[in-house]
């Protein structure tokens, strides 16, 4: 049976710090990637793996201060998500993001509900314990 963790039970914490309102969560991980011909043939022979960021976004109801600071101040922090399940178990896992920039911040409110911000981010690494 898998794991189903529950963002309403699960946090995000900013350099140690709770970020409140978190809606979601999403990232990816990047890895550069050049394929090694093979000479007279059409095939590859084999891959050379180069660079490799983590590049996600968090989408916070309303705004989250912390991070406007850190997008003003270009400053670098450690992003920690708590990821726990809905019911049943206490099965938690922990995800480390080392060495985050807040890229870019978007900002959207409708008619029938309250503000989301949607902060953009790169790290170094991505730690899962």
């Amino acid at each position: 049976m898998p794991t189903v963790f529950s963002a309403n039970r699960s946090s995000i914490l900013v350099d140690g710090e709770a970020v409140d309102g978190l809606q979601s969560l999403a990232f990816r991980v990047v890895t550069e990637r050049e394929d090694i011909r093979a000479i007279g043939s059409n095939e590859r022979v084999d891959v050379i793996f180069g660079l490799r960021t983590v590049i996600g976004e968090l989408v916070i109801r309303s705004a989250a201060v912390k991070l406007d600071s850190l997008l003003d101040a270009r400053g670098k922090f450690q992003l920690v998500a708590n990821l726990k399940r809905t019911e049943g178990t206490d099965d938690t896992r922990t995800l480390s993001f080392d060495d985050c920039f807040v890229e870019s911040k978007s900002f959207q409110m409708d008619a029938h509900g309250s503000a989301a911000t949607t902060y953009a981010f790169t790290a170094t690494r991505l730690r899962e314990e």
